[in-house]
């Protein structure tokens, strides 16, 4: 098997993304933290976030960056930055967020998502007029861990919607 190979998202990636952060978010929240979304919020959600024309949309956002991790041809994990959008009274547009960092559960423990986050990091340093922002689920503890290890603090909370579910999530700053 080849090692992956880290390279900026293209926009031929939007349908592979979008299947990957279905797949990935639905391992993670529902069938790893065993959240009980209903079904139609669920798939609401999903929709919304993950159709090819959304991603495709958000590939060419002003300001945003995307990264994939691919392995004969198969993406394995993705992360995105952009333009801040978390509400917090201090965070600014011109802020850089972590919008998402996905790795896939069969590549998990490859050191893909420590990659992806140090080229994330690299980039919103490169191109903010402020401090950096994540927002992460509460109950997330290995994310918050993997994001206090690079300087992140907790400086708020937020209700994040999953159709008409909200999850609770908490905002990270760093600077």
């Amino acid at each position: 098997m080849t090692d992956a190979l880290i390279r900026p998202a293209r926009l031929d990636d939007a349908a592979a993304l979008g299947q990957l952060g279905r797949r990935t978010f639905v391992d993670t929240f529902v069938t790893g933290f065993g959240i009980p979304y209903p079904p139609a919020d669920l798939e609401s959600f999903l929709d919304a976030s993950f159709s090819p024309e959304t991603i495709a949309r958000k590939l060419v956002e002003p300001g945003a960056a995307w990264w994939v991790a691919e392995r004969e041809d198969a993406l394995l994990g993705f992360a995105n930055t952009g333009p801040n959008t978390l509400p917090h009274p201090e965070a600014a547009p011109g802020n850089a967020e972590l919008r998402r960092l996905y790795i896939a559960r069969e590549a998990q423990g490859l050191g893909l998502g420590t990659k992806l986050m140090q080229l994330a990091m690299d980039w919103m340093q490169a191109n903010t007029d402020g401090p950096l922002w994540i927002g992460v689920w509460s109950g997330n503890e290995k994310a918050q861990r993997l994001y206090a290890a690079y300087g992140f603090e907790k400086a708020g909370e937020y209700d994040y919607p999953v159709g008409a579910w909200n999850d609770r999530e908490f905002i990270l700053r760093r600077g």
